[in-house]
């Protein structure tokens, strides 16, 4: 466990809680330690989907500044990569990923937001990346998840003017997908996990990988990897007993096993 991120589980669902007070900024120590907990989430078989939660107050408000500001270009080369990297570990847990938006959501925080699968914000919160607004661009996934999420001219709208954008707006053109009162975030995104606690976990890994996979390349190529993907679940235990539980008793019945 780290000292400013930790893995918590409960009920099949593990929350990545960063807890840097007062803004959550993300150092290279904080970097590093989100890398750990989405190691261990996605090697966990008592989790079965994430939660990525900074708390009632700020998810996270970017990436420390007083750190990066006296770096070198040779310096930063390196810590780039590093957190687009570390920030990468959580696109790539292979199961059901939300982050719980609380506050602001900025720069780093927000990139780190566009890593999971699903994004639930308070109405009180506000999203963007300011990075220009510091003579630099996004550096760990901004200018790419959000263009590919929302459409390159909203993305280039967003990331050209560094301006915050109010969680009704994020909802509007897609930065976010659902906005509720700030102190229901994170029992909101509970309810959207809890989904898949009993859910056929390979077939839901598989499935996030098909369109993950598939969005990186052309069409025939997601259709080969879908396909791949799609035979290759015919060798787990889940698969059986899901046909065999729709044969005998309909849909929706089955108790996967996770196999």
């Amino acid at each position: 466990m780290g000292e400013f991120v930790r893995l918590e589980v409960e009920g099949g669902i593990g929350t990545i809680r960063l807890e840097r007070p007062p803004m959550n900024a993300l150092n290279k120590q904080v970097q590093e330690e989100i890398r750990a907990a989405a190691h261990e989430a996605a090697q966990r078989e008592d989790v079965r989907a994430v939660i990525v939660y900074g708390g009632e107050k700020v998810f996270a408000a970017g990436a420390d500044i007083k750190e990066m500001v006296d770096m070198s270009y040779v310096e930063m080369a390196d810590r780039a990569h590093a957190l687009s990297s570390s920030f990468a570990a959580v696109a790539e847990i292979p199961k059901p990923t939300v982050a719980a938006i609380t506050g602001y959501a900025l720069g780093g925080g927000f990139e780190l937001a566009l890593c999971c699968d699903r994004r639930i914000a308070g109405d009180n919160a506000k999203v963007g990346q300011p990075e220009i607004l510091l003579g630099i661009i996004p550096g760990a996934g901004g200018t790419q998840r959000l263009a590919r999420l929302v459409g390159p001219s909203k993305a280039k709208d967003i990331v050209f003017t560094g301006r915050f954008v109010g969680a009704e707006e994020a909802l509007a053109i897609g930065m976010v997908d659902q906005v509720v009162a700030p102190d229901e975030v994170y029992s909101a995104a509970r309810a959207w996990a809890g989904q898949f606690t009993g859910a056929a976990s390979r077939a839901l890994a598989a499935a996030k990988a098909a369109i993950d996979g598939g969005l990186d390349g052309d069409l025939a190529s997601g259709l080969k990897l879908e396909s791949h993907l799609f035979a290759a679940l015919f060798a787990t235990d889940d698969q059986t007993i899901g046909m065999r539980s729709f044969v005998e008793s309909g849909p929706g019945k089955a108790n996967f096993t996770g196999k």
